[in-house]
């Protein structure tokens, strides 16, 4: 029987948001350098004639996945909640040219990697699957995301 074997690669981004209705300091627009680590689950691949043969995944394909669907729509963007009087504010952002990342909920760390587990789960490979993610905001905060902890 194939051993399972976990990889993990960590993505570096910074980001925007604003927090509707918040009653602290997050309520105005402000940044943070976030941090992503992905970590996925497979068995590596066993035939000797596969160029990727050892692996569960080369880093490089992973990379790819995590730029296309996390990192290039949200570096550098504002993030803001479209049901929220924030959309007139990413209006206007976006005719004076700011980059907009306009998502259906509240920007915070917690709903941010609900979102990204959903994103990357989506474009895996088959026989692959998204263990965790931890989503560092700052250099002492951070949120979890594990795939034994949803339900079903």
């Amino acid at each position: 029987m194939a051993e399972l074997v976990r990889i993990t690669k960590e993505f570096k981004f910074e980001t925007g948001h604003a927090l509707f209705g918040h009653d602290g300091l997050c309520k105005n627009i402000h940044g943070h350098g976030y941090k992503l680590s992905v970590s996925l689950i497979g068995t590596p691949i066993l035939d000797p004639s596969n160029v990727k043969s050892g692996m569960v995944i080369d880093f490089s394909d992973l990379k790819k996945i995590i730029d296309k669907t996390i990192v290039k729509p949200f570096d550098h963007a504002t993030v803001l909640n479209v049901n929220s009087p924030h959309i007139e504010l990413a209006d206007y952002l976006e005719k004076k040219g700011h980059k907009i990342k306009r998502v259906q909920y509240q920007p915070t760390s917690e709903m941010m990697i609900i979102d990204f587990a959903k994103k990357i789960k989506a474009e895996l490979p088959k026989g692959l699957s998204l263990h965790h993610l931890i989503l560092r905001e700052t250099e002492t905060c951070y949120v979890e995301w594990f795939a034994s902890d949803q339900s079903p």
